[in-house]
């Protein structure tokens, strides 16, 4: 039987209270041909068949595959202390901290995270975060069009497709106009990209790595937004950045990146987690939550929310965004991450990586017919030129166990043969000499 906890009597009672007879009295707006006609679903089930059923469903999982997919989503190894430790009740199930003398353990949690990465991309300020990588993106472009009143935005082809389609449909009832940089064989046209931003530039956006794996530095392209009071805004892949030149040597105005890789597992969809931090003379444009570290009357610290500009607590029309939450226990969980494995762990786990790319790119280019597509620096991820269209080879390879990369033609027409590769911690030598082997034999 159904579990409805009101009995007819309370149904009432409540229905009098709203003004009306009956619960189709509730929905009397809405035209009966648009209603729906009926509800298609199964009948409920015992326990038994219902864990059968779901067990059944997650056995079609193939977590044995061998995978070398990244494109900006990377499998990465999660301590198990991530887990016990962000699972506690206490954070697991801890609602919005509004009210400080309830929530200092949750307001600490985010105020820690902020610290932590402003200290691994080298900037200012950080937020409580965001929803994942594209809405960072574009949160931190509209930073950029409040704070130069300008309308125009500069953004590198080379930038995840993925959040540009974001940046895109974000974009697109308002009175702005993104101008895209074409990538050259996928590395960013810094000349091109320079070119682009003038004076009725409001900010230029890249990416380190790029899409395509390859790194570059930015700084003289910063230098040259900051001369057209421009903003200059780089996304990041958290892991590298324990390699990288970061975004603060490089003087980018705001930094942005999708923290999955942080102690996030790959799921289907989410939970991200987007990272935003910025320069302090731009926190005053910064959208969600903030955290900081004050003392009480006695002395003691205390942690509370401030700099709030979020629609809740200010009128509409001044609020930096309607973004009215943030991702707390995945913040939990980055933190949680990055203080276990500390700056010489990320370094480690990045060399490591880099050491394993380099790996493949020796094994796969010895191949007959597959190159690189270009003689940029790279980090843990490369685009490969194959003498076949990378989707056959994704398909046919994925039959067979192993999931070979990203195919690049989803997203850039022209570059059908191109493959994006990444190694994480969870491949090994053995794994790229089965990949090398069996594409020597498609080949």
């Amino acid at each position: 039987m159904p579990y409805i906890p009101h009995t007819p009597d309370d149904l009432q009672e409540m229905l009098s209270v709203v003004g009306v007879r009956t619960l189709d009295d509730l929905f009397a707006d809405i035209p009966p041909d648009m209603r729906p006609q009926s509800f298609n679903l199964p009948k409920g089930q015992g326990e038994a068949a219902v864990c059968a059923y779901f067990e059944d469903l997650a056995a079609k999982n193939r977590p044995e595959m061998i995978s070398f997919l990244g494109a900006g989503y990377y499998a990465h190894q999660i301590p198990k202390a991530v887990d016990a430790l962000a699972g506690r009740s206490e954070f697991y199930t801890a609602y919005t901290p509004y009210q400080a003398e309830c929530s200092q353990g949750t307001l600490q949690a985010i105020f820690e995270f902020q610290t932590a990465v402003s200290r691994l991309l080298d900037m200012d300020c950080a937020n409580a975060s965001v929803y994942d990588g594209g809405t960072a993106l574009f949160e931190s472009a509209m930073m950029a069009v409040r704070a130069t009143r300008r309308r125009v935005l500069v953004v590198d082809e080379a930038v995840n497709p993925i959040w540009r389609v974001m940046l895109a449909s974000y974009m697109s009832s308002l009175d702005l106009e993104l101008k895209t940089v074409r990538q050259r064989d996928g590395v960013s046209d810094l000349a091109g990209l320079m070119a682009a931003v003038d004076d009725t530039c409001a900010a230029v956006l890249v990416q380190n790595p790029n899409f395509f794996g390859a790194v570059a530095d930015y700084t003289k392209l910063f230098a040259a937004a900051r001369a057209h009071k421009a903003f200059g805004i780089i996304s990041v892949y958290p892991v590298m950045q324990a390699v990288l030149k970061t975004p603060g040597e490089m003087g980018a105005d705001v930094a942005v990146a999708e923290a999955q890789s942080l102690g996030q597992p790959l799921s289907f969809g989410g939970p991200y987690l987007g990272v935003m931090t910025c320069r302090k003379e731009h926190i005053r444009q910064f959208p969600g939550r903030i955290a900081g570290r004050t003392t009480d009357l006695d002395g003691k610290t205390g942690y509370v929310l401030t700099l709030q500009a979020r629609e809740q607590h200010i009128r509409r029309a001044k609020a930096t965004s309607n973004i009215c939450s943030n991702q707390a226990l995945c913040a939990l969980r980055a933190l949680i991450h990055m203080s276990l494995l500390g700056p010489a762990g990320l370094t480690r786990l990045a060399e490591n990586n880099m050491a394993l790319a380099r790996y493949a790119v020796e094994r796969l280019t010895a191949l007959k017919g597959v190159e690189l597509l270009n003689d940029a620096p790279f980090g843990n991820e490369v685009a490969l030129r194959l003498p076949m269209p990378a989707e056959t080879l994704v398909d046919t390879l994925t039959s067979h166990g192993c999931v070979p990369g990203y195919p690049v033609g989803r997203y850039y027409p022209g570059m059908e043969n191109v493959l994006l590769l990444a190694c994480t911690e969870f491949n090994s030598r053995r794994q790229i000499g089965f990949l090398a082997e069996t594409v020597g034999g498609l080949l």
